[in-house]
């Protein structure tokens, strides 16, 4: 297991080495000096320099030890991405924005892995009845609207005509009251695509011989589903859960956008409105990092749920 995990993180190098080098050459080759339009369009040639200076784009791109491809390393590697468009410190903006996203995806994702899990397993029990097409054109239903449409639906009728929430984010509200609106729009509008999922999964468990005879034992449905089905299909479930943690951390865009929210979706949102690259390219690189740990973490969590799997 030691070896195995050793040598996944010799993989992570090159993989995290490409992932900057791809984002070095999109947003500082490609995307080219600009300067100007930090500056602005009356600076004059002296300003210009200074924030030339200032960002490091009067450095060579590649030949030399300090050019700009060695600070995006550096930068990288350090978490110091430096300073936005605004000249504020990306690092500050993005830690500031952490607690607000998990505030917002936390619950969400915790209600509707709990919800979409225990539902899966009860229409796996009730298939081929009407329950069971009933769930499934609901779930196709839910799959087949656009997201923006519960956003708009949510704000109009539960913020609007029953002023049961607010319909943006305010701080002086309590938490519930305040983000309990996107929580809700959130579980609800994942809940179909995420129970389909689930569904399929259960499916293929309950159909074992094993489930046959623990029903042929007298044991109750509710042990025999949550006990044994459930057990045996965490394979699935984990690496769904797992490789899903990282959008925890960057939050959800469009709740994040349409309600107000300050957190990291609404900050990359409001970066590609403003074309500021540098945020850009320090939240991609944070999404990546956060893909291959937690994929590392997925096969480590395989064998502690299945003991049949080893690494070596």
């Amino acid at each position: 297991m030691t070896a195995f995990i050793i040598r996944r993180l010799c993989y992570m190098v090159p993989i995290v080495f490409g992932v900057l080098l791809v984002t070095f050459v999109l947003f500082t080759v490609v995307g080219g000096d600009i300067s100007q339009q930090i500056a602005g369009k009356n600076a004059d040639a002296q300003t210009i320099a200074e924030i030339r200076h200032e960002y490091g784009f009067d450095k060579p791109l590649f030949w030399s030890l300090d050019s700009q491809f060695t600070d995006h390393f550096k930068k990288a590697f350090t978490f110091d991405f430096g300073r936005a468009m605004d000249r504020e410190q990306i690092s500050e903006k993005i830690l500031r924005g952490v607690g607000p996203s998990l505030m917002l995806t936390g619950p969400m994702f915790l209600g509707e892995l709990i919800a979409a899990i225990s539902l899966a397993l009860i229409i796996a029990f009730v298939r081929g009845t009407v329950w069971d097409v009933t769930a499934v054109v609901i779930c196709v239903a839910g799959m087949s609207i656009p997201y923006l449409s519960f956003i708009i639906f949510g704000q109009y009728f539960f913020a609007y005509k029953l002023d049961w929430f607010p319909i943006i984010y305010l701080p002086e509200e309590p938490m519930i009251k305040s983000v309990g609106l996107p929580i809700l729009i959130g579980i609800i509008a994942g809940l179909g695509a995420e129970l389909r999922f689930y569904r399929t999964v259960m499916l293929d468990e309950i159909r074992n011989d094993y489930v046959r005879t623990a029903f042929a034992k007298g044991l109750s449905a509710r042990r025999v589903l949550f006990k044994h089905v459930l057990k045996n299909a965490m394979i699935p479930i984990i690496t769904s859960v797992v490789l899903a943690l990282p959008t925890l951390i960057l939050g959800s865009f469009l709740l994040e956008r349409f309600f107000g929210i300050p957190g990291l979706g609404y900050l990359m949102i409001e970066a590609i409105g403003s074309r500021d690259f540098f945020i850009i390219n320090a939240m991609t690189f944070i999404f990546s990092l956060l893909i291959v740990i937690f994929t590392l973490l997925t096969d480590i969590c395989y064998v502690l749920v299945d003991p049949r799997i080893s690494f070596k």
